[in-house]
């Protein structure tokens, strides 16, 4: 086996590429960190959820989250208040200035998913985009295998 040509590998290679171009967008210029930069993005979309639940979506473990979400809290971005229905959980949104900070970083990161999809024609893109979406089932349905 040649680690260069390993599935694993060479998707993780890509993330990790990915990621760090996306980086120097939301850490360099606002100061987010990849965890607070995806509950960002993702509560922009969301609304009002369960923290659990946020956490869930950003693949982010509960400690993760729960740190971003208090950096978060303490600029103003996000808000917490105990969940209503049930007191143990809490719920998150977005803060006014969270909102403002989602909308001057969107059309940044954007700009730089639309340059790296460039490389692809519409076929090809149409393509990653299946092969990816079945490359997750079939990895999710190994995970819950063992």
């Amino acid at each position: 086996m040649q680690l260069q040509q390993f599935l694993p590998y060479r998707l993780a290679l890509l993330a990790d590429a990915v990621s760090r171009s996306m980086a120097a967008v939301y850490h360099q210029r606002f100061e987010l960190s990849r965890d607070e930069w995806r509950l960002l993005a993702t509560l922009g979309g969301a609304g009002r959820v369960q923290a659990a639940e946020a956490a869930q979506l950003t693949t982010l473990d509960k400690m993760q989250a729960s740190r971003a979400l208090r950096s978060l809290q303490a600029r103003g971005l996000v808000e917490r208040q105990p969940d209503e229905r049930d007191r143990r959980h809490v719920i998150v949104q977005l803060l006014p200035a969270g909102r403002a900070l989602l909308r001057q970083l969107q059309p940044m990161v954007l700009a730089r998913e639309a340059y790296l999809l460039e490389a692809l024609d519409e076929a090809e893109r149409a393509v990653l985009d299946r092969a990816l979406d079945k490359l997750l089932q079939r990895a999710r349905t190994l995970h819950r295998q063992g």
